[in-house]
Order: structure tokens, then sequence, then C-alpha cells
């Protein structure tokens, strides 16, 4: 045995037998992190960054961090394999009320309550819970392969982070783009607290419409007249009273007028004339308005709407527009009102100001119009009791069973209550305009650029932006107040206390700021800004690239974009590509509730994380869900073993990693169509990753290694190992171990020790540069070839000739080129496509199938190799059959019954089914076709 043969046995038994990832992606992993290879030393080399969206400190690895974590791994590996000091900035968002209720549900399992400290200690409470339990999702985002800069790991509650959002704030404060309001937001009544719309989930819900009776003041009367569409009168009678309807009848209590739509004719006598809110003691009923708005809609229930604008967002703006008062009824939680003067003189002082005596927003707010019998109520027991004593009063016309959509605060589940509250605010419109301009000019790039309407549309609108929170756990308000109520913002107590003068007593904001007011800043604060000196910033901001989902583009993307502009005057990065939502297999969105929820770390403890982030990428179609398909994901394993089959078969026959990234030299037409092969290959993923386009990319190094590397080259040049192909094999897997790293890291990273490639680690390679072009001479012999054997194997199997069976070929004419060929490859021709000879003449009469092959037709005599008459019957059959399906199925889909009425996932089959037996039928016609 040569000591060469010994060296090859010894390699291909350096890799297992069988392709088994669990152990080998934990072994790479602490081995790039150790060896500090996220982010190597390379001080002159071009910045390319990303930061990742923050998940919740909260939180674990669910699949929709799954897409977008990949998405940016194979970004940030593919930028350092080119060279660049790559920079993917990792942390955790603080997650003010998540992380709040996470401690306080473990100090209520030890029948403990937040309460029982001061601020201070259950902060700290909040803190210990984080250094014993915060690092689920970093340490998941690890099993998922992803090449972050742990070193720098962020918080947002770090000092350096608390600085520079104390800053902001400060700031923005001072420009007048933050300043304090009172205006309706969402009310979280289980955790006391403001929530954003992101924290809101409606759902639908059964319910009901009540329809009541609002008097005329006075007894007043008028005509209503209802008329259809072409103007006849279908209703006409006396009436008294202006109809309302409503789901939440408790609100009525803080009616501050009704109204309905300028052009509605109905209500036109009426319009300006006052009306009893049909509730409370009858002695105190209060009269309010009847106003025209543009927001009723005439065509909706009764066309007249009730404004309650301390309770309803569309109301809130009509109350605004229309400056009608806006009275509280509720407290923090939820419960009817119990302070203030009694309601008698509460309903007087409302009377006044209805018939046009001034009061301000804070005497409004203090006003209770909650009477008596309701005050300390739960709001549904107090609509119980309003619903009752209105019908007693005959002022009920009807009430419906309705589906209502109630919104539902997703961490405390309850139903959200629309409250008027004291609040920081964002001048978020101020803030918008810089962003709409980045984003029309170019400056910033969205990708697909289908969303640039919808981010418009939603910046040109923008609302002022709710950035308080009533929570002990995240940054601190930094303003304070004196006896008198001034409100003095600065960045520590000491300034605060300067401004106010050394006699005056100030007492911080109890409010914390919105998770997202922090996250805001992650671009730049992540980096060392406010510092003078902060190297990262000047290298590294703007970004180059954010990933993120679609459903945070307003929520995060566009309020980085805003702080970006506001607080460095520039764009937090230059590309913006937004990805779909993970949904489970027949399309529907995951929930728990549905129990659809896919776990992306199951799916790598069966498949492997290379499997998953593959599946992930292939399924990424710009503008499109992904679809979860765990059959997929198996497939992709399947692809990542074929590989590792690969490499062994090469090992055992002497190939090793290449030491170059150029090609090698080569002669032989085989050697020189791979190598052209590589170059398309590279190119093709360096387009699809410019254009970001991750199934393009995924979709072109799978069919490169599936098809023409396993499939083809090696079966080409099975027997022929001399020094050329071993040289260019080597090169070839050594070129899609790089190409396919980002997608599949730890089994390219085996493979690449395994082959003692041509650096030490493949994590840190460079990426191929072939230096070589597409030999078209040696691409047309070789693509000959493959179409002869494709073709001739797909003949032999539709007649039922064993796959072994040598035959023989005629080929009269052949042009020279396909001649050369023929002459050229005999071997291959004989042992790919089993043919034992081809003649250049023609074929002896007789029964024969006809095989193309570029330019030629080759005839492939069957007297003798099968039965042809019971072959023709056989074929016959079956497409007699496959054809009557296929035209069954034609006309159960041409049905719209069928369309309408079938279950979605039945419509699909039968569409599945009947494209597979106009394909059989197809492929049943060619192969009786071939017998003549």
């Amino acid at each position: 045995m040569t000591e060469a043969t010994i060296a090859e046995q010894e390699g291909a038994a350096a890799l297992a037998k069988t392709f088994e990832p669990a152990g080998l992606e934990s072994k790479w992993y602490a081995h790039w992190e150790a060896n500090g290879l996220f982010r190597p030393e390379r001080p002159d080399a071009a910045p390319f960054t990303i930061v990742n969206p923050p998940p919740n400190v909260t939180g674990s690895l669910h699949i929709g961090h799954a897409l977008d974590n990949t998405l940016q791994d194979v970004v940030i590996r593919y930028e350092r394999l080119r060279g660049k000091d790559a920079l993917w900035v990792v942390g955790t968002d603080h997650a003010g009320i998540a992380t709040q209720m996470v401690v306080e549900r473990q100090l209520e399992a030890r029948q403990d309550k937040r309460t029982n400290y001061t601020r201070e200690q259950f902060v700290d409470k909040v803190w210990e819970w984080k250094a014993e339990s915060g690092g689920t999702i970093t340490s998941q985002l690890r099993r998922l392969g992803c090449s972050m800069d742990w070193s720098r790991e962020q918080f947002t509650m770090d000092p350096h982070f608390t600085k520079a959002v104390v800053k902001v704030f400060v700031d923005l404060y001072n420009r007048g783009l933050i300043y304090r309001d009172k205006r309706l937001v969402n009310w979280d009544p289980k955790l006391k607290t403001a929530i954003s719309d992101l924290e809101v989930e409606s759902r639908e819900v059964k319910g009901h419409m009540w329809h009541f009776k609002y008097p005329l003041a006075g007894g007043e009367t008028y005509t209503y007249v209802e008329r259809d569409a072409e103007g006849n009168v279908v209703l006409e009678e006396e009436r008294d009273y202006i109809a309302i309807a409503t789901t939440r009848p408790e609100t009525m209590l803080g009616d501050g007028a009704v109204a309905v739509h300028p052009d509605d004719a109905r209500y036109a006598p009426i319009v300006g004339k006052l009306c009893e809110i049909p509730v409370g003691p009858k002695e105190h009923r209060r009269l309010i308005p009847i106003i025209t708005d543009e927001y009723p809609d005439p065509t909706f229930g009764s066309g007249a709407v009730k404004i309650t604008g301390a309770h309803d967002e569309n109301d809130f703006g009509v109350a605004q527009r229309n400056g009608i008062p806006m009275y509280r009824l509720m407290d923090e939680t939820a419960t009817m009102r119990t302070d203030g003067a009694p309601y008698a003189e509460a309903a007087a002082r409302a009377k006044a100001i209805a018939g046009g005596e001034k009061a301000s927003a804070s005497e409004i707010d203090a006003l209770n119009l909650v009477p008596e019998a309701y005050r300390g109520l739960d709001r549904y027991e107090a609509r119980k009791k309003v619903v009752a004593d209105i019908d007693a009063d005959g002022l009920m016309i009807k009430v419906e069973d309705k589906i209502i959509m109630q919104p539902f605060g997703d961490r405390g589940g309850v139903v959200i209550e629309p409250m008027l509250t004291d609040q920081w605010y964002v001048n978020a419109a101020e803030l918008a305009k810089a962003p709409i301009a980045a984003v029309r000019s170019g400056a910033i790039e969205i990708v697909p650029k289908t969303w640039e309407k919808t981010f418009f549309n939603w910046m040109e609108n923008i609302q002022p932006w709710c950035v308080s929170r009533q929570l002990w756990w995240g940054h601190r308000i930094p303003a304070w107040y004196g006896s008198d109520g001034k409100c003095y913002v600065a960045e520590s107590e000491a300034e605060a206390q300067a401004k106010a003068g050394a006699d005056v007593t100030l007492s911080r904001d109890e409010d914390v700021l919105d998770t997202w007011f922090s996250s805001a800043l992650w671009p730049f604060a992540t980096l060392g800004w406010p510092e003078a000196d902060a190297p990262l910033v000047a290298k590294h901001y703007p970004n180059d690239l954010l990933i993120s989902g679609f459903d945070i583009l307003f929520f995060w993307d566009a309020r980085m974009m805003m702080m970006g502009q506001a607080m460095t005057g520039q764009n937090p990065w230059k590309r913006l590509y937004l990805h779909g939502l993970v949904r489970a297999a027949d399309g529907q969105k995951m929930s728990k509730s549905k129990g659809n929820v896919v776990d992306p770390l199951g799916l790598i403890d069966k498949y492997g994380a290379d499997a998953l982030r593959f599946f992930m990428c292939a399924m990424e179609s710009q503008g499109r869900d992904v679809k979860m398909d765990e059959r997929r994901v198996e497939g992709y394993r399947n692809f990542a073993t074929k590989l590792w089959n690969a490499a062994r078969f090469c090992m055992a026959n002497g190939i090793t990693g290449s030491t170059s990234v150029s090609a090698p030299a080569a002669n032989s037409a085989v050697n020189r169509w791979i190598i052209g092969e590589v170059v398309e290959t590279v190119a093709a993923l360096d387009q699809a990753m410019a254009d970001l386009r991750f199934d393009a990319a995924a979709n072109a190094i799978y069919h490169f290694v599936w098809d023409q590397f396993c499939d083809w080259y090696i079966e080409l040049i099975k027997g022929s190992f001399d020094d050329e192909t071993r040289a260019v094999a080597g090169w070839v897997l050594d070129q899609i171990l790089v190409m396919l790293h980002p997608f599949m890291p730890f089994v390219t990273e085996e493979l690449w020790h395994a082959l003692g490639a041509r650096s030490a680690e493949l994590i840190v390679a460079e990426w191929p540069a072939p230096q070589a072009g597409v030999d078209a001479a040696a691409k047309a012999e070789v693509e000959w070839l493959i179409a002869l054997v494709s073709n001739l194997r797909g003949a032999k199997n539709e007649l039922g000739i064993a796959p072994g069976a040598r035959l023989e070929a005629y080929l009269p004419e052949p042009s020279a080129a396909t001649r050369a060929i023929i002459e050229a490859n005999p071997a291959a021709i004989e042992r790919l496509a089993r043919l034992s000879a081809i003649h250049f003449a023609p074929a002896p009469a007789g029964a024969a199938m006809q095989i193309g092959a570029g330019d030629a037709s080759l005839i492939v005599p069957l007297e003798g190799v099968i039965d042809i008459a019971a072959e023709k019957a056989r074929l016959e059959k079956a497409l007699a059959a496959s054809e009557k399906e296929a035209k069954s199925l034609e006309g159960r889909l041409s049905n719209p019954a069928f369309a309408e009425k079938a279950k979605p996932e039945a419509v699909e089959k039968a569409r599945a089914d009947h494209a597979h037996h106009r394909a059989e039928a197809t492929r049943l016609a060619a192969a009786l076709a071939r017998l003549g």
C-alpha cells in the first residue's frame, strides 16, 4: 500500500460515515466565539454594519426570530468572507412591561407583591432576575449559528445606553419636539399603564349593539324622513328623539355631543339643538348638542353617533375638531370613578359648559360625571346597570347580537380601555419629514419597493407618539416638578434643581419611557454615541442594512429613521429589507390558540441548524410570507448529507482542499466545464445578494452542488482521477464550501477542516474569485453528454426498461461537433448512458425510440429489448386512466360551487391532482410516440 493511498484512507476516515449535525454545531460555534472570529481584527477593511432587532430580554426563540436572524447572518457571513470589517451588533431590549410582569409573577408565586417594596428595591430584583434568567434567547441565537459580535453585547438599560436615552429626551424637549399633553391612549387596566398599538391584539368576540333614544330638549319634535336610493320616501314620522347605537353603553355617561353627517338631510332640522343623555337621575340628566362632522356614516345604523371623546379614538378626533368637552369616567383599573364632587354638582357644571360656559381642560378632567349609583362599579357591571335603567325608562329601541372587534392587551390579557390621560408625546409629524424625504430621494432604499406606498401613507398621516409608561422598570423620564406643577427637564436632578432654584422642592416624574423610544436609538447608541470619542460611530454609522419583519416597520424601523436624523443628522442605514411572516403550512398565521406554532429549536434538534437556515433562505421570496414545511427542512438536511457523502468520496480518492482562490489549469472538457459552472454560480450568488434575493441565492448554490457537482461532475470523473482532476475537484469543493458557508455554516466548516483547505477557518476565508471565464466549447460538450444521459434514462423509465440495460444507438449523419463529442467521450457514454456503441449509420428497421441531445436525434432499436405490443397496451391503458382522472378533476374545478363551498385545502389538493394527471398523460403520450 502506497503512502498516498494510506493518506487517502486516513482523510476519508476523518469524516464520520453518517452526517450528524448536533455535535459539530456545538463544537464549531464554541470555537468561533472563543477565537473572536465573529469580528476578526480588520482595522483597514471597509466596514459593513448590521444591527440586530433587539429581542426582549424575557424572550425565547420563535420561528419569526429564526427567519429574521438567519437572513442577517447570511448577509454578515457573506460580507465577512468578502473581507469587510463586518460588525453585527447584538443585544437585548429591557422590555419594560414584559420584564416587570415576569418579576411580579415570581413575587406572586411566593405570596409577595411589587408594592411591598420601594421602587428602587423592586428594580434591584429585576436586575437580579436578568442576571439569573435573562440570557435565554441569546443562547438560542447561538444555536441558530448567529455570528454576532458578542464581545460588545448591548442592553438597553446599560449605563452608556441610558445616558444616550436621557440626552435624546432632553434635547428633543429643548427643541420643542417632546411635550406633555392629555390625549387618548390604549390603557391596560390590569397593568395600569398606557401601551402601544403593537401591544394591542384585536379579536373577534360575541357582543351586542344597543340602540337608544336620546330625547330632544324641552320635548321638541321634528319630522324624520327616510328615502330610498331614488329619493322616494320610505318612512316619515314625527320624532321627539334622535337614535344612536353603541357597543359600550357605560360610556354614555361621558358623552359630550351627538354627531351627524352634514349632508344627512334626516337630521337637518335638529342640528344645533340639544338632546338628553338617557341615563342617570332624571333631575340631573345632561343636555348635549347635536353637531355635524364628516366622521358619521349616514348609511351605518341610524347615521347618528354619540361622541365620547375620553373613551373612543374616533370620538376623540371629533371632539378635538369641534371643541367638545371630554369627560373621563374610569380610573386606572377601568372601574367607574369614585372621586370628585357629588354627581348633582358635577352634572350642573357640565350642563353649564354645554350651554357655552368656558372651562379649562383640567377642570373638565376633574369632573366626575358618574352618578352615585354607578360609582365604584366595574365597567361591565356598570354596563348592565346602565342598560337596565334605560330600558326601565322605555328609551331602549332594540338590542342586536353582534360580532365585534375588541382590543386586548397582549401582556395583561384584558380588554383595553381607550383612556384620556396625561402622557409625554413626541412630535412625530415633525420628525417624520426627514425620513420621508430620504426614502423619496433614494437615500434610504426600502426592499421590496412595494412597501414604500405603505410607508408614505403612514408617515404622512402620523399621530403624536406617546412615549410614557406607568411602570417602575425602564428609563425613568428625566423631568422634575415643583410644588406649583412647573416642570423642569434635565439630564440630572442637579441640573433640574439649578434650573428651579435652590428653594424649590422637586419631585421626579414617576413614569418611564416606552421601550420603542430607547430602541429607536439602537443604530448609533450601541456604537458609543453620544461620547465625543466614539471610533465605532465614525466607522460604522450609518449602518449599511437593516433586516426586519414588515410588522415593525412603523413601531421600530420608522422611529429609528426619525431618531437617526434628529440626533445625528444622518439616516441610520442605507437599505431596509422587510421580510414576511412565517406562517403555518396552510397559510394561517401561527398562534398558540390555534395550536400551529412551530418551535425552531425542535427543528434544529431534529434536522440541524443548517437545514433550518437553508429552508428559511430558500423560502424567503420578496413580498411573500414563508409557509412552514417540515418536509422541506428535512430535504435540506438530505442536501447537507449529499454534500457530506460527496466530500467523503472525494477524500477517499485523494482529493484535498485547494491552496488557491484562483482556478487551477485544466485541459479536459469536464474540468473546464465545472470551472465555468463555478464562475457562473459565483456571479449568480453575488447578484442575488446584491439584490437581497435570498431565495435566488439559495437556489443557485443548491442546484450547483446537487446537480452540477454531485450528480454530474463526480459521475463524469469517476475512474479518471489524474492530477489535474484531483486539483480541479479539490478547488471546486473549496469554492462550494465558501459559497455555501453563509447558509450552512456548520457542515461547511467541518468539511473545510477535514479537507485541509487553504486557510485556518472557513468563517474568515476569502470569497471565490475564480479569475477564469466560461469555456463555451467545454460547456457545450458536457451539456450534450448530460442531455444524452438524462433523456435516455427518462425514456428507459417510461418504457419499463431496466436502468442497467446496455443498448446500441444509431446516428446516421452527425454534425462535426456532435461526432467529436461522441468520439472524445466513449467511456463516459458507455458508463453513464449504458450505450455499448453509437453507430454513425442508419438504424435497422423495426420499433425504436428517439433520444435527443443537442442537435442530434439518436435512434435506439427496441426489438428484442421489450415486448412492444405489451408495452403499448400498458401505456395506452395508463394514458386512458390519467386522461379520465384529469378530465374529472377539470370538471370539478370548473364548477363555481366547488370552488366556493369546498374547504381551501380540498380545492388546493384537487388542483395539485389535476396538474399531476395532466403531466402524467403528457409523459405517457410521449412514451407511446417513442414506440411509433
